[in-house]
C-alpha cells in the first residue's frame, strides 16, 4: 500500500514519563466510563456508547468491519464523532465522544524513549475528508501507535454507512519524512489485512536504533527551541529580543536548537502564540532533538499551565532563564539569599496546577540553585521562608550601610560601574583597579558587588585614590523579582559619587541597551551623575563607534588591550571634580549627553 509523506517527527519522548508496558499489560479491567463531550446525551445513547467496550478486534488487524459499523451506527445515533482506543490485544480501553483530542489517555508511569504509547485511536467523522490536522497532532503529541479516521455517511434508509478509512503513523526521525506517514484512504476491509503489530514493531525498532545513536552523540546540555512573539507594539525589537534570549539560554548552559517567531496583532491570552504555532514549535522540538520550549516573555501561571498541557514539553519563560543564571552564578551567602528570595517570589503564584513541572527536580535550566528544593513546598511554608529571607536581605543592607559610612568618612570618591549585562564591566573594573575579579563572556557573571581602590592621576594636583565598585548587570525588562531581591546590592548605586555607564560598543542595538539601562536607573531614582564609556572599541565598527561617541560624548576604550584607558581616567577625574564643585545641578544636568540623546 502506498504511503503519503506528510512530515517528519523526531520520535523521542517529549514526556519522560511513559511505562515500559503496553496498555494491555497494565490492566485487565477496561474503564466502562464514556468520556468526552457527553452533555445532552440520553441514557440510552450513553449505554450504546458503553457497549463499545465489549468489542474486540484481532490483535494484528488495524480495524474490522464489525467495529467500523458499530462506530458508524452510534455516531449517527448521537450526531457526534466517536473515538475508541484499542490496545495491542485488540481490546477497547477507552470510549469518548467528540474530537480526537477529547479522548483521555490512561495514566502513564514511565516508558523508554523508543517506545510508542501502546494504543491506537479510531475516530469517526460525520463530514468526509479523512484525517484532520487535529487527528494527526493528537497522534504525534501522544506518541500513539496509529490513528485511523472513518468517514460516516448516511445511507438510503436514513441509517449510517461506513465510508472510506485512513490510517497514519508517526514517522521516525532521520528518514525523509517530516512528522507522520499517511496511507491513502481505503475501504475498511483492506485495513483488516494490514498487520498493524508488524508495522508498530518495525517502527519501534527504528526508534530504538535512533535513540541509541542520539544517546552516543548527545551532550549533557539541554536543547531548547526559542518561541517569540512579534506584535505591532513591540517597536521592531523582536530580533534583538530573540538574540538576547539566545544568549541567555547559552549563559544558562543550554543549546539553542531552533527559533520560532509568531507574528500577530496581540498575544493570545491562553497560549501567547496560538495553538497552531505551538504545534509547529513542538514538531520543531522533536525534529531538532530539543528538550524544552523557551518563551521570549514572562508567562502568566495560567499560560504556562496551558502551554505545558498542549505541548507536553518542559516550558520556561525568559524570567525563569534569568533566575537560573543568577542561581548558577550566586557565590557567597549574600547572593544566594537574594537569588532564593527572587526564585520564591516567582514560584509562589505558580504553585497551583503545575505538578508535573514543579516535580522536575532532576536538574536542568530553571531548576537549579538556592531554593530549588522549595519548589514543592506549600504556600504557607514558602511565605515563612520569604519572611526569613527578607530579614536576611535587611541585615545585608544594614551591613552595607555601615561599610558605606566608613567609606564616606574617608572622603575617597566612589565610582560605580553600571551597564547592560556582559558589557565588559568586570574586565574594565580589573583594568582600572588592577584587580582580578571574575570576568567571563556570560550574562550576569557578576552578582556580588566588589570594591577596589584605583588611582586617578588627574584628580587633584598629585592625583588621588578612587574606589571603583563593580555591580550586577542590567537587562531589558528586568524581572521585578530580581529588582526587589537585589535592592540591598543596588543601594550601592545611591551612595556613589559617579555612575560609570559601560556600553558594549560592538553589540548590535547599543542605543536600545543604553536606553534600557537608563530607564532602570531612572526607576531606581538614582541621583549621582552618569558618565558613558564605550567598551570593546577594538571589536566595534569604526563608523558605529564614532556615531556612539558623538551621540553620548563618550570616550572609547578597550578594557582588554588597555587602549583609551588614560583618556577615561582623565574624564573620570574631570567629572568627579565637576560634580564636587557644583552640587546644585540635577543628574540630568550633569549628564547632558545621555539625557538629551536617548
Amino acid at each position: 500500500m502506498a504511503w503519503l509523506v506528510a512530515g517528519r517527527l523526531r520520535l523521542e519522548s517529549n514526556t519522560r514519563n511513559r511505562p515500559q508496558h503496553t496498555a494491555a499489560e497494565r490492566s485487565d479491567e477496561p474503564i466502562e466510563k464514556v468520556h468526552g463531550k457527553t452533555q445532552g446525551l440520553r441514557k440510552s445513547q450513553v449505554k450504546r456508547l458503553g457497549n463499545l467496550y465489549r468489542r474486540r478486534v484481532p490483535p494484528r488487524a488495524a480495524l474490522t468491519n464489525d467495529l467500523a459499523r458499530a462506530l458508524a451506527e452510534v455516531t449517527q445515533l448521537v450526531g457526534r464523532g466517536v473515538s475508541v482506543l484499542l490496545d495491542r490485544r485488540g481490546r477497547v480501553v477507552t470510549v469518548a465522544v467528540g474530537d480526537a483530542n477529547d479522548t483521555p489517555l490512561p495514566q502513564q508511569a514511565g516508558e523508554a524513549e523508543s517506545r510508542l504509547y501502546g494504543l491506537r485511536l479510531v475516530h469517526t467523522h460525520l463530514k468526509p475528508g479523512g484525517l484532520s490536522s487535529n487527528d494527526l497532532t493528537t497522534m504525534f503529541l501522544n506518541r500513539l501507535d496509529a490513528i485511523i479516521a472513518v468517514d460516516v455517511l448516511p445511507d438510503q434508509t436514513g441509517g449510517a454507512a461506513v465510508g472510506s478509512a485512513q490510517l497514519a503513523t508517526v514517522a521516525p526521525a532521520g528518514s525523509e519524512q517530516e512528522d507522520w506517514l499517511i496511507d491513502e484512504p481505503t475501504a475498511v476491509h483492506e485495513l483488516e489485512a494490514v498487520d498493524i503489530l508488524e508495522r508498530i514493531s518495525a517502527l519501534e525498532e527504528e526508534l530504538a536504533r535512533q535513540a541509541g545513536a542520539r544517546e552516543v552523540g548527545r551532550s549533557s546540555a539541554e536543547r531548547a527551541v526559542l518561541v517569540g512573539l512579534a506584535t505591532k507594539d513591540d517597536g521592531g525589537e523582536t530580533h534583538s529580543r530573540m538574540a538576547e534570549l539566545e544568549e541567555l539560554v547559552r549563559s544558562a548552559g543550554g543549546v539553542v536548537a531552533a527559533q520560532s517567531v509568531q507574528h500577530r496583532a496581540r498575544a493570545d491570552h491562553r497560549t501567547v502564540v496560538g495553538e497552531g504555532k505551538l504545534q509547529e514549535a513542538v514538531s520543531l522540538a522533536f525534529h531538532e532533538d530539543a528538550d524544552l520550549l523557551v518563551f521570549d516573555r514572562e508567562l502568566s501561571p495560567a499560560q504556562a499551565r496551558e502551554i505545558e498541557r498542549l505541548t507536553q514539553l518542559k516550558v520556561l519563560d525568559r524570567t525563569q532563564v534569568i533566575l537560573d543564571i543568577f542561581a548558577q552564578n550566586a557565590r557567597g551567602r549574600e547572593a544566594q539569599v537574594q537569588v532564593e528570595l527572587a526564585q520564591l517570589h516567582y514560584q509562589l503564584p505558580r504553585l497551583a496546577g503545575r505538578g508535573g513541572a514543579m516535580s522536575r527536580l532532576g536538574g536542568g535550566i530553571g531548576t537549579r540553585g538556592p531554593g530549588e528544593t522549595k519548589l514543592e513546598v506549600d504556600r504557607r511554608r514558602i511565605r515563612d521562608r520569604l519572611a526569613i529571607l527578607e530579614k536576611a536581605v535587611g541585615d545585608i543592607s544594614k551591613r552595607r550601610g555601615e561599610t558605606r559610612k566608613a567609606r564616606s568618612a574617608s572622603s575617597v570618591p566612589v565610582i560605580a560601574l553600571v551597564g547592560y549585562t556582559n558589557a565588559g564591566k568586570s574586565t574594565l573594573f580589573n583594568a582600572l583597579t588592577r584587580a582580578d575579579v571574575l570576568a567571563r563572556d556570560r550574562l550576569f557573571a557578576t552578582l556580588r558587588p566588589t570594591s577596589r581602590e584605583g588611582w586617578l592621576p588627574g584628580l587633584g594636583q598629585w592625583g588621588a585614590k578612587a574606589i571603583f565598585t563593580d555591580t550586577v548587570g542590567f537587562i531589558r525588562d528586568l524581572p521585578e523579582e530580581l529588582v526587589n531581591a537585589f535592592r540591598a546590592t543596588l543601594e550601592e548605586l545611591h551612595h556613589a559619587d559617579l555612575l560609570l555607564h559601560v556600553v558594549d560598543a560592538a553589540a548590535p542595538g547599543a542605543p536600545d541597551r543604553v536606553a534600557s539601562v537608563q530607564r532602570i536607573l531612572d526607576d531606581l531614582e538614582l541621583e549621582p551623575p552618569r558618565l558613558v564609556v564605550l567598551n570593546k572599541a577594538d571589536l566595534a565598527d569604526e563608523q558605529v563607534l564614532a556615531g556612539l561617541a558623538e551621540r553620548y560624548r563618550a570616550v572609547a576604550v578597550s578594557a582588554v588591550s588597555g587602549a583609551g584607558l588614560e583618556g577615561l581616567k582623565n574624564q573620570l577625574a574631570q567629572s568627579l571634580t565637576f560634580a564636587g564643585n557644583d552640587t546644585t545641578l540635577s543628574p540630568a544636568d550633569r549628564e547632558p549627553a545621555v539625557t538629551s540623546h536617548t
